[in-house]
């Protein structure tokens, strides 16, 4: 049987390097995205190859609107030139930078910055590549607990998320016909490079997190990749339009 391909945003580190090795090593080849961290994006390739699967590594600015119609050429090249093939199976929607502003000081340009990365780039990234998916694929977008539970600093970040929350059930309402089924992933508190590794750079709030969650812990990455490789598998066919929390339970 044919390996499916899956293209993943912002796969050079943290959850999307680890949603990359966990598809790889259920038999997915990978096409990844890196914004500036080149050398981390050959090194997850060479990953993936070492399991025994095929990826590449591509740049992609997602804020940047105009130079997606590029993109999804080069991906189309991709495709025909390393595998032959026409079309991909999964799309998970995983590029993103933080930022803590608070609501007195957020300016136009943080909110048009997050909202070009976190909204309008994935809206119109989806939009233009879904001639490329194959029927029966899966689309995975990246919430964030902060929609539920509210963290001073993150208005436009987690409205931006909220919006992501139901452009996801439109897109599983509009896309079923063609049996591809849409999720959203909201990791809690996570342990990455994320916000200028804004947790494991503050032990103290890196604790009082902790200290929020039933389970004790901030997340790391790999609790996170897994769940995405999960809602790839036909196991997870019958989930569709879900936003699925993965924080620990946090707050709760």
């Amino acid at each position: 049987m044919d390996s499916k391909i899956a293209l993943i945003t912002g796969g050079s580190r943290g959850i999307g390097r680890d949603a990359a090795i966990r598809l790889a090593q259920k038999g997915n080849n990978i096409i990844l995205t890196y914004h500036s961290k080149a050398t981390e994006a050959t090194a997850v390739v060479a990953e993936i190859e070492a399991l025994g699967q095929n990826a590449v590594a591509m740049q992609l600015d997602v804020a940047d609107i105009k130079s997606l119609p590029i993109f999804i050429e080069k991906i189309a090249n991709v495709l025909h030139e390393k595998w032959h093939r026409s079309k991909f199976d999964f799309l998970i929607n995983n590029a993103g930078t933080g930022a803590t502003i608070p609501f007195t000081q957020a300016t136009e340009d943080d909110f048009d910055r997050l909202l070009n990365v976190h909204f309008k780039g994935v809206y119109f990234l989806t939009q233009k590549a879904l001639p490329l998916m194959n029927d029966q694929g899966s689309i995975i977008n990246v919430s964030s607990g902060t929609t539920r539970f509210c963290n001073p600093g993150y208005s436009i970040y987690a409205s931006m998320k909220g919006a992501m929350e139901t452009l996801t059930k439109y897109l599983a309402k509009e896309l079923g016909t063609r049996g591809i089924n849409v999720n959203i992933v909201a990791p809690g508190p996570i342990e990455t490079d994320f916000n200028n590794a804004f947790i494991r750079s503050n032990p103290e709030i890196k604790n009082r997190l902790a200290s929020f969650t039933a389970l004790g812990r901030v997340g790391e990455a790999n609790d996170i990749g897994g769940i995405i490789a999960f809602l790839c598998s036909t196991d997870a066919k019958w989930i569709n339009a879900q936003r699925i929390e993965a924080s620990g339970g946090v707050n709760i």
